[in-house]
């Protein structure tokens, strides 16, 4: 038998040229998307104020399975896609394991992760429909850095509402950005009339993203020509993403093998959609029985300790309601947590998915023992992973040291979203023995389910 390559890159030619929604081929849809004005579903059209009217398309269709990927955004693509697929032989060694140990790397760009594969999507609707400015918000950075690269390419001007915990610990994060042309506002910010309010209320927040999205989307429908976008959670983001787990489910079909367990970090949704998808869609239709873990940090976990219930998606309490795994849009994460993945919510088709035991496990893990995971990893694979990525790494390690211990030669793919450059002061703090794992109790979480809307 030929041995597996370290890294296999599809050729241009093999590249996906569609994008798979998830939602065509589940048993029961995930509920629908809430107008916070009338609590009714939302239509199509009550979404144009706030989205660009082919991402609102997308939104809220649950029938179509395949989109077109129109051909600028292919264009783009080809300059960083299709993303390897690599065999961690060095890990799998390390540990002594039976299994077989794969990852899809997402950094070999310019923004350092995979949120790029939206937001070129985003950009070009945008483009498309005669807008000038878009906004967003962004946690840790890739995000807004991701939007900030698309924008450019596509002439758009881009306002950029940052976490200020973030905002503070990596500044690189912010100057990349602005090498591109965003605008970066500290979030919550004196700039909107909810940033002023959350402040009023709290001087010293160090902020979340559901404040930044309130930010974002006041700022986008006060301003001529503007729309807003979003990096995660959302139905249309996981559509785009799916480009990962498509390149991956080809790349292993040519290698001969097939993933007993899939892991991906767990913040919002996005990375963890887009791998998984097509693996999902052979489990929904009865070909395969893939293993799914959703790994998130133990100080937001909204899978492993939230409720599933209809939340709104910001703090301001503006946006549509989503029935989700969700802590409360008023949850406010530790300042010490590290890495993105800090949102009070989970995507609404994952959630479902989870609710409905299709996706198996969700972990939450201390970052401690997450950056633990990220530095044994970069000294064997060469690759410095983000913190968001390295709870997926964590998740492997965990499943081989299992194979290890069982005998059991199962494969293992994990998302490795992207790279952890711009979070040297995280990467410091745990070399310096200073990180600390703070995990909320009860009694932290509660005022923010209390604060859950009363739907039934």
């Amino acid at each position: 038998m030929t041995k597996i390559p370290h890294r296999l890159i599809l050729t241009e030619d093999q590249m996906p040229k569609q994008w798979y929604n998830l939602r065509a081929d589940m048993k029961e849809q995930p509920d629908p998307l809430l107008n916070p004005a009338t609590l009714q579903p939302i239509k199509t059209e009550e979404l144009y104020p706030i989205f660009c009217k082919e991402l609102a398309r997308q939104e809220t269709d649950c029938e179509t399975r395949y989109f077109d990927i129109p051909e600028p955004v292919l264009d783009i693509y080809k300059t960083y896609r299709p993303s390897p697929l690599c065999r961690a032989y060095h890990l799998e060694k390390y540990l002594d394991t039976p299994a077989h140990i794969y990852y899809k790397f997402e950094g070999s760009n310019t923004s350092g992760s995979h949120k790029l594969n939206s937001a070129v999507a985003q950009a070009y609707y945008a483009k498309e429909q005669g807008l000038k400015s878009l906004t967003t918000e962004t946690g840790a950075g890739q995000w807004g850095t991701a939007l900030a690269e698309a924008c450019s390419y596509f002439g758009l001007h881009l306002d950029v509402f940052m976490v200020k915990g973030s905002y503070n610990q990596k500044p690189y994060r912010k100057a990349v950005m602005q090498t591109f042309g965003a605008n970066v506002v500290a979030s919550p910010s004196d700039t909107t009339r909810v940033g002023r309010a959350i402040l009023a209320n709290d001087p010293e927040t160090t902020g979340s993203l559901g404040c930044a999205i309130s930010e974002a989307i006041e700022k986008a429908t006060t301003t001529p020509d503007c729309r807003y976008v979003l990096g995660s959670v959302l139905n249309q983001v996981l559509l785009h993403q799916s480009i990962i787990g498509l390149e991956c489910k080809k790349a292993m079909e040519i290698i001969g093998e097939y993933p007993d367990i899939v892991i991906g970090c767990a913040g919002g949704g996005s990375n963890l959609g887009g791998l998984i998808a097509p693996f999902m869609q052979d489990k929904l239709l009865g070909h395969a029985n893939p293993h799914f873990i959703a790994v998130e940090p133990a100080s937001c976990p909204s899978l492993t300790r939230g409720r599933y219930a209809y939340d709104f998606c910001d703090t301001g309490k503006v946006t549509p309601l989503a029935r989700m795994y969700t802590l409360g849009s008023g949850f406010i994460p530790s300042a010490n947590h590290a890495g993105g993945l800090r949102y009070h919510g989970m995507s609404p088709i994952l959630s479902k998915l989870y609710h409905d035991g299709y996706l198996d496990e969700a972990r939450s893990v201390e970052q401690t023992k997450v950056f633990e995971a990220a530095t044994l990893f970069a000294r064997l694979e060469t690759i410095l992973p983000a913190p968001e990525s390295s709870h997926a790494i964590r998740g492997a390690i965990d499943e081989a040291i299992r194979c290890r211990e069982s005998g059991e030669k199962k494969v293992i793919l994990f998302g490795l979203t992207g790279t952890g450059y711009f979070d040297m002061t995280a990467y410091t703090s745990y070399l310096e023995h200073t990180m600390s794992d703070y995990i909320p109790t009860d009694a932290d979480l509660q005022p923010g389910f209390d604060s859950l809307p009363n739907i039934g």
